[in-house]
């Protein structure tokens, strides 16, 4: 059906879009309250120049992530109303929440912040961006427990073809929301880590407001091992629950067709799903079965075990996911993620033996390292939705029974090429801003200073 091809690309195209810009939002915005705290704390001017540089960034991220997700509910009446129909009564409660608690909070806050820098006092105007933190990392709350349902549905019962909420409670302490949410909100910490590593590790090369991006690389630095060791932690546990709560997504993800014991992790394969099988494998022994049940000696379900239960349970169909480019995207993921660890322990290092800057090449791999934590993200993201199909909403509706009866290709394709036009064209323009804020650096400190760094020098020094 040309018309469901279509609208999933559609709202494939708008996500990916959107979700460029989410994680730095979230981990940014703490980044800036922090710095601004320091600052009130301490009086040091520096803490005051650096949050001025990190919020402009983040108000241009902030503005594309608005712009970019207001569209996407949109396609919920255009696109997908019979998903509207059958789950609005659920969906709507924590979008509507996401709005008032979240959106509209962040968004006054916000206000405040920008225009209040000599109209409140230090601690209102700091207070100010910690709400703006807090309200942004909340919206992800509230789209997640969304997100949540759809992928393991509580509390609710099926009344006229209706899935209606009977229990709200259970819907936002959805086990699935409590490991999805710390790992997005990591992942965010993690982007914004790379994004401070990345333009400190620019005007380092250049020797350009040296002494501002010293300070700025060592607390990127910081942060950004910190958060990658706990995002590692969070995506080790989501991967123990999803072996129960979704085998098939798993099992996908690892393109393990049969049951084994002990399963084994496929570093790469070539997948035949036409005959349900890899026809080339390079895999280590019983990696499958620890990582899903910290036990060698635990079985690991396969595809075409999974596939008969869920016919047995939900009917005649095909349950299987397209499981190449799950594959894939989950070792795509997992390839960017490691790769990250690998740059900022070695650049953590040569920090502390006081030779980053004695090594241009290590500053140039932190720069050119920027789009690892969105080439995660997205592939993370496709992962975690691609890998529930063929169902919009897990066990209850398939994804072709969500698109909207009366929409016309036509009509999708218009749209279509009208949203991805309108959204390049604003990328390409926040791009210009955000690369002619970070060549210009902070207007409020000299341009160009070379003093050697010592080791074990102060944050500041």
């Amino acid at each position: 059906m040309e018309e469901l091809l279509l609208s999933r690309w559609q709202f494939g195209i708008t996500t990916v879009y959107h979700f460029l810009f989410v994680p730095l939002t979230l981990g940014l915005s703490l980044i800036v309250a922090i710095l601004e705290t320091m600052y009130v704390r301490t009086g040091n001017e520096m803490y005051k120049q650096q949050t001025k540089f990190w919020g402009k960034l983040f108000l241009i991220n902030f503005a594309m992530g608005v712009v970019t997700g207001i569209v996407q509910e949109f396609h919920f009446g255009m696109n997908w109303s019979e998903y509207a129909r059958f789950m609005g009564d659920i969906f709507g409660a924590p979008l509507a929440l996401e709005a008032l608690t979240a959106f509209y909070l962040e968004s006054v806050f916000l206000g405040l912040w920008i225009f209040g820098w000599d109209r409140l006092s230090k601690k209102l105007h700091a207070a100010s961006m910690w709400v703006v933190a807090l309200a942004t990392n909340l919206s992800a709350f509230w789209i997640l427990t969304a997100n949540s349902f759809m992928q393991s549905p509580v509390g609710y019962v099926i009344n006229n073809g209706r899935a209606e909420m009977t229990d709200f409670v259970a819907l936002i302490t959805n086990p699935y929301v409590f490991n999805q949410f710390p790992h997005t909100v990591l992942s965010g910490l993690v982007t914004a880590g790379f994004f401070v590593l990345s333009i400190s590790a620019f005007h380092l090369i250049r020797k350009t407001h040296v002494d501002f991006f010293r300070a700025s690389f060592k607390l990127g630095l910081i942060w950004t091992t910190v958060s990658l060791f706990l995002l590692m932690g969070s995506g080790h546990a989501q991967t123990q629950f999803i072996a129960k709560a979704q085998p098939m997504k798993l099992a996908a993800a690892e393109a393990l067709w049969e049951t084994a014991n002990p399963a084994p992790f496929a570093l790469v394969a070539i997948v035949d799903e036409q005959n349900k099988t890899n026809l080339v494998e390079v895999k280590i022994p019983a990696m499958l079965s620890i990582l899903a049940n910290n036990n060698p000696n635990i079985p690991v379900k396969g595809i075409k075990d999974i596939e008969k239960e869920y016919i047995a349970q939900y009917g005649p169909g095909n349950y299987v996911p397209a499981v190449t480019p799950v594959f894939w995207s989950f070792r795509i993921m997992v390839a960017a993620g490691s790769a990250m660890m690998v740059i900022v322990l070695a650049a953590g290092f040569l920090w502390w033996r006081g030779q980053l800057e004695a090594k241009p090449w290590v500053l140039k791999a932190v720069l050119w390292s920027l789009p690892l934590p969105y080439i995660a993200n997205s592939t993370g993201w496709f992962v975690t939705e691609g890998g529930r199909q063929p169902w919009i909403v897990f066990g209850l509706q398939k994804v072709g029974e969500a698109v909207s009866p009366s929409v016309g290709s036509v009509s999708i394709w218009i749209s279509l090429i009208g949203f991805t036009l309108v959204y390049a064209l604003l990328a390409i323009a926040a791009v210009y801003l955000a690369q002619k804020f970070v060549r210009q650096g902070p207007v409020d400190t000299p341009a160009t200073t070379n003093k050697p760094v010592a080791k074990g020098a102060s944050l500041w020094s």
